[in-house]
């Protein structure tokens, strides 16, 4: 899977990208690309490979009034919470956070309470809640979206399936290193990768 996530208008931070890497034959990206993770990043690709963004417009600022709304939090626990509802998949930036953050605070949707320490603790307000109401739909469709986010990385971020591609890897590399291996070899290779592959894709 590969994820981008591009926050625009009064909600944007900057650009974040993860990848899960690319590359040829079996080198650096055929590990990465069977369950190598990167941190950072929203949204995937379409059909044509145009990048698409892990929220319209609007939709990040409704996801943060709602995990407000549920219980008072400050900057960094909401990047918290967004990330683990990707199952670690995408964490937005403070840069995307904060300016939101401070916009949501000028609207009066939500409002600073005290706290111990430095970190401001953010509640919904009323006016918050009356646009929660007014975009439940959106809300959750935005939430549900991330969600699907996290059960797909934990599907396809298996620990276990990137040590068995590990291994695989480092056997092939060992194996066409070797001066020795001649062309039937070759090919009792390539067709057991072929085979293995048919297995997989029937289960």
């Amino acid at each position: 899977m590969i994820f981008y996530a591009k926050m625009e208008g009064r909600e944007c931070g900057g650009r974040h990208a993860m990848h899960r890497g690319g590359g040829r034959g079996f080198g650096h990206g055929f590990v990465h690309g069977f369950g190598g993770s990167g941190r950072r990043g929203g949204g995937g690709r379409g059909e044509r490979g145009e990048r698409r963004r892990m929220f319209d417009s609007g939709e990040l600022r409704l996801v943060l009034l709602k995990l407000i709304a549920d219980e008072p939090r400050h900057g960094y626990d909401l990047i918290r919470q967004i990330e683990e509802l990707t199952g670690g998949a995408y964490a937005p930036s403070p840069g995307v956070i904060y300016p939101t953050l401070t916009l949501l605070d000028d609207m009066g949707q939500i409002e600073a309470q005290q706290s111990e320490g430095a970190k401001k603790l953010f509640a919904i307000t009323d006016a918050g809640r009356a646009e929660l109401e007014a975009n439940a739909e959106v809300v959750d469709a935005a939430i549900e979206r991330l969600t699907a986010v996290g059960e797909e990385t934990q599907r396809t971020d298996s620990a276990s399936v990137r040590r068995a591609m590990g291994n695989l890897r480092q056997v092939l590399m060992d194996r066409l290193r070797d001066r020795d291996l001649d062309k039937a070899a070759l090919h009792d290779i390539v067709a057991l990768i072929d085979e293995a592959a048919q297995k997989i894709e029937r289960l």
